[in-house]
């Protein structure tokens, strides 16, 4: 196998690895949708998704920096119970031959590396998701002029209002000219990411390729680029790692709680804020991936319910109307529903007549119709228009 299925050892799976840099993205996914679900019964919470970039960022870099804080990983790590170690190569002053892991030294992230970390976690994730959404702009504007022709006179995203009666014809050229050389600013910049993007973009795609078919080929021990800049493994937190990793966030904490100063209620009343912070980030992973589930399954309930209601109402289908009458001077129908009324045969090719609704010969009833216009049972007018070919004979 190329991967350990049964998550054996230290050393994390692939689906571990590829899970925990994945869960970042589905979260925000989910997190987008929900508020887009509260935003049709509160309007004002479309200023947030106007700022989903903003929010999201901001959101993940308080649980990102406390995930570091208190567990060296980072918080889609620590949900699938991996730790970050800081590897340390140490020179062999014998010069014996011995095995390269007693080179590695694994030690607890250092202060330098959690802030990187921070920047690699979210800072560039958020840089990257707006040149692409500049990219797609500028993809969207290309497409445009193509379409439609390169047009001088369009502003984008500037504010053109000018009172006439309250600021000079002299302010107004000014502020013209100096919209416009922004403009001019904002399509180079444009430009240059139109053009940039494309190559950063698939030299990222590559390299992040490459470093997961090599930690799949146990070939590394970096699962990314970021990860082997930073000299940093993950690794699965051991169950008295876990142990140490609550009493040191129990220390931090007791520590803060007596660095307080102030008057007596200013200290009741910092130390209740800090325990609701505490609260809320340490019930912030279960709690988030809690609120997304409840979402979800109150739109599938709502929807559901909405289709319930919405679904026509399915009626029985009608009788169907009486048989036509057999006319005194008519043909006689013949006791046998397989023979042809005109021929006194098996009926071949059997063709139903619309008007009647009896059941012919196709070449009888054709030649009868187009020499009497009528049907040969009933006597009601008919042409060879109403005779429909039958490809299952009852």
């Amino acid at each position: 196998m190329l991967f350990q299925v049964g998550g054996q050892g230290t050393r994390p799976t692939f689906f571990e690895m590829a899970a925990a840099q994945q869960l970042p993205t589905s979260l925000r996914a989910a997190l987008t949708y929900s508020l887009g679900v509260l935003a049709l019964r509160r309007p004002f919470l479309h200023k947030i998704l106007d700022f989903d970039d903003e929010f999201f960022a901001l959101l993940m870099m308080v649980l990102e920096s406390h995930s570091l804080r208190t567990t060296d990983a980072s918080f889609s790590e620590s949900l699938y119970g991996l730790r970050r170690r800081s590897i340390k190569l140490v020179l062999n002053k014998s010069g014996s031959n011995v095995d390269s892991n007693d080179n590695l030294h694994r030690s607890c992230l250092g202060r330098r590396q959690k802030v990187l970390s921070v920047v690699f976690l979210v800072v560039l994730p958020y840089f990257k998701s707006k040149l692409h959404s500049m990219y797609n702009k500028e993809r969207e504007a290309r497409l445009q002029e193509s379409l439609w022709g390169h047009d001088d006179g369009r502003l984008d995203d500037i504010d053109y209002f000018f009172h006439q009666g309250e600021i000079s014809q002299t302010r107004v050229e000014f502020q013209n000219m100096q919209d416009s050389n922004m403009i001019r600013f904002k399509k180079k910049i444009m430009a240059i990411v139109g053009a940039c993007y494309p190559w950063v973009h698939a030299t990222n795609e590559g390299l992040s390729f490459a470093y997961q078919l090599l930690y799949l080929l146990d070939a590394t021990g970096f699962f990314t680029l970021g990860l082997h800049a930073l000299g940093i493994h993950v690794c699965r937190a051991t169950g008295q790692e876990l142990m140490d990793s609550s009493s040191r966030l129990s220390k931090i904490r007791s520590g803060e709680l007596e660095r307080l100063r102030g008057p007596p209620w200013l200290k009741s009343f910092q130390r209740a804020l800090l325990n609701c912070v505490y609260t809320t980030l340490d019930y912030a992973q279960t709690g988030l991936i809690a609120a997304v589930f409840f979402f979800k399954m109150m739109e599938w309930w709502y929807q559901s319910a909405e289709e319930r209601m919405s679904a026509p109402t399915v009626y029985p289908p009608p009788p169907p109307p009486p048989h036509p009458k057999v006319a005194n001077d008519g043909i006689p129908l013949p006791p046998d529903r397989t023979i042809c009324p005109l021929c006194s045969q098996k009926r071949v090719n059997p063709s139903v007549l619309a008007v009647s609704g009896f059941v012919f010969c196709y070449s009888c009833i054709f030649k009868y119709v187009s020499q009497y216009k009528r049907c040969p049972v009933t006597l009601l007018p008919a042409s060879v228009e109403q005779i429909r070919r039958l490809f299952h004979d009852l």
